[in-house]
């Protein structure tokens, strides 16, 4: 048997709005349950019909969203017969798949749901949703390898947007991409003669892997779920 959830939690839940704004529909007066105005506190099991401005809204599985620190050496894909494909060492119970790809030779953060409908919503270029990285290479770097980075490189015949670029070592800087081309990062270093040695991502948009350890997942907080669906413009806060 279902538990009874709040109501203001299956709008969260099933991605419509956040709390805050369930709460001031149902005040409202615009949501309903079993054709009843619904009140603040109401809770709602799968027998219940519920609607928002007469428009039932139905009643389907919750939506993943986790987060995951892939280890180098772990593909990204959900293709079974590859060895260390990244659903087997995940392990989850329901089907989902990853948002995006990070390379094999790469660590770091990759987001994966269930969500079909996201995923290009994420990855389009024009949201300019930002990604960030830190990156080794093999030899000492100077501004102009900076500043050439940032303004964009010519790769596979086309120039990548312009990024931003930090110093952290002598061989090392953070990249903040708005873009997700293949092996971007690496094509631009090799374009302007370096080699990519360690490729880790530390950030996509708001959700970062600081508390996750290496081959750990975790599903995303209430408020970073909240945070990713008003990036994408599903929600209004």
């Amino acid at each position: 048997m279902t538990t009874p959830i709040r109501l203001n939690k299956f709008f969260t839940e099933h991605g419509i709005c956040s709390r805050r704004e369930a709460d001031r529909l149902i005040e409202s007066g615009a949501v309903t349950v079993n054709g009843h105005v619904a009140k603040l506190g109401d809770r709602v099991s799968p027998t219940d019909v519920i609607a928002r401005d007469g428009r039932v809204i139905p009643w389907c599985k919750a939506p993943i969203y986790i987060k995951y620190y892939k280890p180098v050496g772990v593909t990204t894909t959900s293709e079974a017969h590859v060895a260390r494909n990244i659903i087997a060492e995940i392990g989850h119970p329901e089907r989902i798949f990853p948002i995006g790809r990070l390379d094999k030779d790469s660590s770091g953060l990759i987001l994966l749901t269930n969500d079909g409908n996201i995923v290009n919503e994420v990855l389009r270029t024009e949201f300019g949703h930002e990604r960030e990285y830190l990156v080794e290479v093999d030899q000492p770097f100077d501004q102009s390898f900076l500043d050439r980075m940032s303004s964009g490189v010519v790769v596979l015949g086309s120039k990548t947007k312009p990024c931003r670029m930090v110093r952290v070592g002598p061989k090392r800087f953070r990249i903040i991409l708005t873009e997700g081309r293949n092996r971007q990062i690496r094509r631009m270093c090799r374009a302007l003669g370096y080699r990519v040695t360690g490729l880790h991502r530390t950030r996509i948009m708001h959700i970062t892997v600081k508390e996750l350890g290496v081959g750990e997942w975790k599903e995303l907080t209430e408020q970073e779920r909240e945070q990713l669906w008003e990036a994408v413009g599903r929600i209004r806060t």
